[in-house]
């Protein structure tokens, strides 16, 4: 059975339960699991809590591995949910998202990279233990703009959608609504500075238009007639 084949209700909801897990390993992998690790400002504790905790370090590394492949996953799936509705807008939405995914793979690779630095090696032989804790420390920085800037690009995306949903017929314009309010408070990012200030205000935003978009498509997915009504009038093949 290929995609074409699922009816658009469950598809909508296999891009809800693609997209909660895709949060929830991003979550973890890139934001609760380093939490633990890195004692900010100290180089030398971040890396004892890595060598201390190597279990837990590739846990989060796998679990920001799987949350790239889930995300790509809901990229399609909502392109194809969206494009009867404005399919160049719905194209143009996927490929900012896929640029973000691109980054979020970029953070995992920038995430392994402390772990490989302080395990030493030969061609690390010659560096004392101090530096070698300062580059890993940098690199978990490095990890954190990396990620920073995937919110703008995931910003961005909520606000395409945010405009398709409130466009659409077939699921209600208030999820648009909140979905754009939310997507607008991640690309607070753009000056992740001012975001730190404000971080209590991006995650409710983020709250308020993710959280509700996604139960709504896992229990109600969209209304199967209307979008099929909506994809007719478009020119596509329902």
């Amino acid at each position: 059975m290929t995609i074409a084949e699922v009816s658009p209700r469950l598809r909508a909801r296999i891009a809800g339960v693609c997209e909660a897990l895709e949060g929830l390993a991003s979550t973890f992998g890139q934001v609760i699991i380093p939490g633990r690790l890195i004692v900010s400002g100290s180089a030398a504790a971040t890396a004892a809590g890595v060598l201390g905790h190597h279990r837990l370090f590739w846990l989060g590394f796998a679990l920001s591995l799987i949350g790239v492949l889930f995300h790509i996953a809901w990229a399609f799936l909502f392109y194809d949910l969206f494009k009867p509705v404005r399919k160049s807008i719905s194209l143009f939405a996927t490929f900012v998202i896929l640029v973000g995914c691109a980054v979020q793979a970029v953070t995992a690779v920038l995430y392994v990279a402390p772990f490989l630095i302080l395990q030493g090696g030969s061609a690390l032989g010659a560096f004392p233990p101090s530096q070698l804790q300062g580059l890993a420390y940098l690199f978990f920085r490095l990890n954190g703009q990396a990620f920073n800037t995937y919110l703008v690009f995931f910003g961005l995306w909520c606000v395409l959608i945010g405009y398709l949903i409130f466009k659409s017929t077939f699921m209600p314009r208030i999820l648009g609504v909140l979905l754009v309010i939310s997507g607008l408070a991640w690309m607070m990012y753009l000056s992740p500075r001012f975001a730190s200030h404000i971080f209590v205000y991006i995650a409710a935003a983020s709250a308020l238009g993710e959280i509700p978009l996604q139960l709504w498509l896992i229990v109600m997915g969209v209304n199967s007639d209307r979008w099929k009504e909506q994809a007719s009038a478009a020119g596509l093949r329902a």
